[in-house]
């Protein structure tokens, strides 16, 4: 066992919601202390002390909720969930940007967070200003922010903007900057929320190659990310949250199995249904209905044979026209490898009307490999990439039970194993060159 970086004992997080309440002036204050004493003893002659000084259950929402765990010196940690689970709400107490309701979290280490775009950046200054003013934050001196002025700036590939305030880049620029400060001034402990999904995918590559490198470097890494596929590569552990608690802590395939097939809206292996538009993944222009993995004979699964076709179900929703819409479908495997990306570009340069769609992807027999995979979905247009973000939603299994698995009983090397097609003929000695 190392030494422990983070140590989190019971963490609640509490807030109010609907409307706050008016202001009192200071007579009003006096007031109500004055009187209190007699509320009290009048609401205990009608039993209902209980009453006093209470707020209504219904105005309050626990972010976080007896949340405990232990990370080690040097561990890169993934923390995964839906939407609303609690993950920021906890990167944040750990960052010290809000305070816990409950528990207590102990930090043993320098921290660099990055949980939104331009964290810790002051708008008014440049970039330059801006790299010395997060390592003096972080308790470095001039001359070490020096030593690594020039790797940050290659890194974030802004050198052209360096002296122009931050208050006019755009939000991939402040991206490049953030990390690129965050995980070079040499924090002992990083924290990084999803953030990393408004940069382009070689800056996202970029980045989790410099978190790698962190991590072998003996620095500790809490990772927030939809991206199960980053989470797997990177991460040695994974801790799944729900509803504010720690529902899964431990090795991150199982956790993400866990987290993928638990559903959203219906829990049902196989698919996804979001019924609540609150939670339904996407925005004004798509927003995602359901997903659902079907076999041939269109029954809804998890578990599929090699040997036969697979159809991914997508159903959602266009809000207004768009120009160019395409769906993104990419399969990865267990180890969070890509096995192939596919889109429908065939409506590249037609105009959706708003309603509803379904599109359906069919990934032929004898294609895949014995093993897990993941499904990823995305949307783009042709003004805007991230229509919908890319996330993986579902995972499912294949497994040989026809006569590809008879004659192959193991698995085989590879990403995908298909059946080509061989031609086998006798020769004359004589046609050899």
């Amino acid at each position: 066992m190392g030494q422990i970086a983070i140590r989190v004992e019971n963490l609640g997080k509490r807030y109010q919601i609907g409307a706050l309440k008016n202001y009192k002036a200071l007579r009003d204050t006096l007031t109500d202390a004055l009187y209190a004493p007699f509320r009290m003893v009048a609401s205990v002659l009608r039993g209902r002390e209980n009453e006093i000084g209470s707020e209504s259950k219904d105005n309050f929402i626990w972010a976080l909720k007896e949340a405990s765990f232990k990370i080690d010196q040097g561990q890169a940690v993934g923390i995964v969930g839906r939407n609303g689970a609690g993950k920021s709400t906890l990167l944040k107490i750990l960052s010290r940007i809000t305070e816990p309701t409950e528990g207590q979290a102990e930090i043993h280490g320098r921290v660099g967070s990055l949980l939104e775009v331009g964290t810790g950046f002051h708008p008014e200054l440049t970039g330059r200003e801006n790299i010395f003013l997060n390592g003096a934050i972080l308790g470095m001196t001039k001359n070490e922010i020096k030593t690594k002025f020039d790797d940050i700036v290659n890194f974030a590939e802004v050198e052209k903007f360096l002296d122009t305030p931050v208050k006019h880049y755009s939000s991939g620029m402040h991206v490049r900057l953030a990390f690129a400060v965050a995980a070079h001034l040499e924090p002992e402990i990083l924290l990084v929320d999803e953030v990393l999904a408004v940069g382009d995918a070689a800056f996202q590559k970029k980045c989790l190659g410099k978190m790698g490198d962190v991590t072998k470097e003996g620095r500790t890494v809490l990772f927030v990310s939809h991206n199960m596929g980053a989470v797997r590569s990177l991460c040695d552990r994974a801790i799944l949250i729900g509803q504010g608690r720690v529902l899964l802590d431990g090795d991150p395939s199982e956790v993400i199995s866990t987290y993928l097939s638990s559903g959203v809206s219906k829990e049902s292996r196989g698919e996804i249904v979001w019924m609540n538009d609150e939670e339904a993944p996407g925005g004004q222009e798509l927003q995602l209905r359901a997903i659902r993995l079907k076999g041939e004979d269109g029954t809804i699964s998890s578990v599929f044979d090699v040997e036969k076709t697979i159809h991914v179900e997508i159903v959602y929703d266009v809000g207004a026209s768009v120009l160019g819409l395409r769906i993104r479908l990419a399969l990865l495997t267990s180890t969070g490898e890509v096995a192939f990306q596919s889109s429908d570009l065939n409506v590249r340069e037609q105009e959706i009307e708003s309603g509803q769609y379904r599109s359906v992807c069919t990934i032929p027999r004898n294609l895949l490999n014995v093993g897990e995979y993941t499904v990823r979905i995305g949307a783009g247009s042709t003004r805007t990439r991230g229509v919908l973000p890319d996330r993986e939603y579902l995972s499912f299994q294949t497994i040989g039970v026809g006569s590809y698995g008879s004659r192959y009983p193991e698995k085989w090397p590879g990403v995908v194993c298909p059946r080509l097609d061989w031609v086998i003929e006798k020769i004359q000695s004589n046609e050899i060159t």
